[in-house]
């Protein structure tokens, strides 16, 4: 299991597990970054990423992204 952040653009990987506080976790479920979910990252552009997930594009910074494990 590893950080959002260390993944390598264009492979798809599964969502093992979303950490931080109770309102981040709801912030980030709310845009479909659930357990189970496949998630492909897009690019990583000064520190924010922007991935493919549930066929929407979303931009999360770099923070939020080291809280979802896949």
């Amino acid at each position: 299991m590893m950080p959002l952040t260390m993944v390598n653009s264009g492979e798809e990987n599964e969502i093992k597990r979303v950490g931080g506080k109770e309102e981040t976790r709801r912030f980030l479920e709310n845009l479909g970054f659930v357990q189970g979910a496949k998630v492909t990252v897009v690019s990583q552009i000064g520190g924010n990423v922007i991935v493919n997930v549930k066929e929407s594009r979303v931009a999360i910074g770099k923070d939020m992204a080291n809280k979802i494990m896949v």
